[in-house]
């Protein structure tokens, strides 16, 4: 018995190719938006290896006539779509004045206007029927911009924007659906072998880097226990906090590191073709070429899974201190 239809964008490679293995394994029936054959054709051949239907849709995110006869094509085949995770993506890194403007504009329909399409053809199906649940994979850059990625920082933080305008109304309209952000740290995926790149050496994630799968995992977790905000990784938390508290000072310490902190010295492989326009060749799978400097856990994740668990422990805690402070009131 299937758990219900997932539709994952950008599902060929990288978290997304992580994400459609996590969620078969957990018995969704999963469709892959994604633009290259070979990488679609592996994803399809991961779900029907773990025993679940697949399906696989040549697909550009930011051609919205596209994306809406993808949907259509998913609910023929499979039948109405339960989840939508927003997931595809592309790179541009340099800066800014000496990034081409057709390369940002690229990545920006992509990065922004992909998820505004998935989104709007996800919901369009969901909202009559009153039940569903939109995931928009999110990032630590959504709330705090780095050198070296102003398009892709610029679209997350767009993204972020976008998703809480949309949840308000569908709040305000009492409808069931759901949708939820869920951030992410550095990844080691595919993705920094086939950006675009001005950069002197090989692109890579800003350390502490995860493995693709921890943000499968949490992604996975969100689609059955759902939840609006969600932050994966340490990393993650420090950045969305110190920008809150301390932006000022993030701003001179990343243009003190982040620069070298977003090249790898010691990669001296030759990059892929880039994919901003074209899909590249082959079948990537998930994982990148930093797994000899990524982690396989994060405690998120596990917060995620547990949510009742840690209110509780932190309900605990907080009963504690107030009998203590009670305590040491009556000692005075």
């Amino acid at each position: 018995m299937t758990r219900g239809i997932a539709v994952v964008t950008g599902g060929s490679a990288g978290l997304g190719r992580a994400t459609v293995r996590e969620l078969a394994d957990r018995g969704w029936d999963v469709a892959v938006l994604a633009r290259g054959e070979d990488g679609l054709a592996g994803a399809v051949a991961d779900i029907e290896a773990r025993g679940r239907r697949g399906l696989g849709i040549s697909t550009d995110v930011a051609d919205r006539l596209a994306v809406e006869a993808a949907a259509d094509r998913v609910e023929d085949e499979l039948g109405p779509i339960d989840l939508w995770v927003n997931d595809a993506m592309v790179g541009v890194f340099g800066e800014f004045l000496t990034t081409d403007p057709a390369d940002f504009e690229r990545a920006t329909a992509v990065n922004y206007f992909g998820f505004v399409n998935g989104t709007r053809a996800a919901l369009s199906r969901m909202v009559p029927r009153d039940r569903g649940h939109v995931i928009q994979v999110g990032s630590a850059l959504a709330h705090r911009g780095i050198p070296l990625q102003a398009a892709y920082c610029a679209a997350k933080h767009a993204v972020q924007g976008f998703t809480e305008s949309v949840t308000t109304e569908l709040i305000h309209n009492e409808s069931a659906v759901k949708i939820s952000t869920v951030d992410m740290p550095a990844l080691n995926t595919i993705q920094f072998n086939w950006v675009k790149s001005q950069l002197p050496h090989h692109p890579q994630p800003v350390p502490p880097i995860f493995e693709p799968e921890v943000g499968a995992q949490a992604i996975a977790a969100v689609a059955e226990k759902p939840k609006r905000r969600n932050w994966v990784g340490e990393p993650t938390v420090m950045t969305v906090l110190g920008n809150r508290f301390v932006a000022n000072w993030l701003d001179g310490y990343l243009a003190k590191t982040g620069y070298s902190g977003q090249q790898a010295e010691d990669k001296t492989q030759p990059m892929l073709t880039t994919n901003l326009y074209t899909p590249t060749a082959g079948d990537h799978g998930a994982r990148g070429i930093f797994s000899d400097r990524a982690r396989m856990t994060s405690p998120q994740v596990w917060i995620i899974r547990n949510r009742a668990t840690t209110v509780a422990i932190g309900a605990g805690a907080l009963l504690s201190g107030v009998v203590a402070g009670v305590a040491a009131l009556r000692r005075r």
